[in-house]
């Protein structure tokens, strides 16, 4: 997708697309034939000037990295999938998603483009997005292992740039702090970081990054490596200077219902009840800091703390659960406690990447400090 001028947006490969290949290159195609225990990998045209300017992946390494049986070009592969449409009148793909309008984006228009050529193929298309969601939801041991070291290199660059902050000058700085130790570790950044201070940490995405530090401020870090395909995530509120009383107040309410709400998840939990508890706990929070009056405000509730509690995490950074009812062990989520005051610019939130084990959870964060 076009950049500016000559230039593309540096290529992601999508998540579902990943998982099953390794591929990471554009516009390649998988075909899975379930009855016959059949795969390929369809390998795009490339031209020379695209072979000259991006390279291109070869077959042999295609299918070392994917372990598909056959790698095939492109009009071998529209033979094949003419082929396989007589024999099956049903194919199973990654149907378009919603366009996400409210929330402002374009959608990708690859998985259109897929569904298109499928549907004047076969009699049907269904979407295979929610068997690839509860794959995977719940992670292989490989996986696990990939994203305990995604969170240590995570929790090394916050423990280096807290050491630098007090002479920080800059949001900017402390960015490029995190990136640079990212790098130096062939990680690199999950989702742009957020360095938020004062009441910048009041916009929940905020990624400008680029307010001087004041003193006595808080500074909001959230940020997360990504390290061989999978992400960690983390978020830590710190301080230039001496603290405020309310500045301390404020922290350890979070700090404490962190660990409070970590504490409820284990195999077995239903993830409504989770939820049911975090509100209790949360609301709890804001009434100890007189945000709120009575428990029973929803609006209040809202107003200062207005995101969910977890999310998952692995491929991608926010993952769904797989519309499980229950928490499993392999699968791997935040817990991400907050409260936000523009009133008094004031914005704190402590975030771990826990995972479900077969007995409680891990904390695959946990060594790294929250103190504030």
């Amino acid at each position: 997708m076009q950049w500016h001028g000559d230039s593309a947006v540096p290529f992601r490969q999508e998540a579902n697309f990943w998982y099953l290949t390794g591929v990471e290159y554009a516009d390649w195609r998988l075909v899975i034939d379930g009855d016959e225990g059949k795969t390929w990998l369809i390998a795009p045209d490339i031209n020379e000037v695209q072979q000259l300017f991006d390279g291109s992946l070869s077959p042999e390494i295609a299918k070392s990295i994917s372990g598909v049986d056959s790698v095939i070009g492109s009009r071998e592969g529209k033979e094949l999938l003419l082929k396989l449409a007589k024999k099956h009148r049903t194919v199973h793909s990654l149907v378009p998603p919603p366009s996400g309008k409210h929330i402002g984006f374009m959608r990708n228009p690859a998985p259109e483009i897929l569904y298109q050529d499928l549907s004047k193929m076969f009699s049907a298309v269904k979407d295979s997005r929610k068997v690839l969601a509860r794959l995977r939801a719940v992670k292989l041991p490989v996986e696990i292992e990939i994203m305990q070291r995604a969170a240590q290199v995570s929790a090394e660059a916050f423990e280096d740039v807290k050491s630098k902050l007090q002479t920080r000058r800059y949001e900017y700085e402390v960015e490029a702090e995190i990136g640079y130790y990212y790098r130096r570790h062939n990680a690199d950044h999950a989702f742009e970081p957020i360095v938020a201070s004062g009441k910048n940490a009041c916009t929940l995405h905020y990624v400008a990054n680029a307010a001087k530090l004041q003193s006595r401020q808080l500074v909001l870090i959230d940020s997360g490596a990504r390290l061989d395909g999978y992400s960690a995530d983390i978020t830590r509120t710190h301080t230039t200077g001496e603290p405020t009383a309310r500045q301390r107040a404020v922290h350890e309410a979070v700090r404490s219902a962190e660990g409070q709400i970590t504490a409820l998840i284990r195999p077995g939990t239903a993830i409504k009840a989770y939820t049911e508890s975090v509100d209790a706990i949360m609301k709890e929070v804001l009434v100890s800091l007189g945000l709120m009056r009575s428990k029973s405000s929803t609006t209040a509730y809202r107003r200062y703390f207005p995101h969910a509690i977890s999310h998952g995490l692995g491929i991608d950074v926010h993952e769904g659960l797989g519309g499980f009812s229950e928490f499993l062990p392999g699968m791997v989520l935040t817990v991400e406690p907050g409260v936000y005051i523009p009133e008094e610019s004031i914005g704190v939130r402590v975030e771990n990447t826990i995972l479900v084990t077969d007995s409680a959870s891990k904390n695959l964060t946990g060594d790294l400090s929250t103190d504030l």
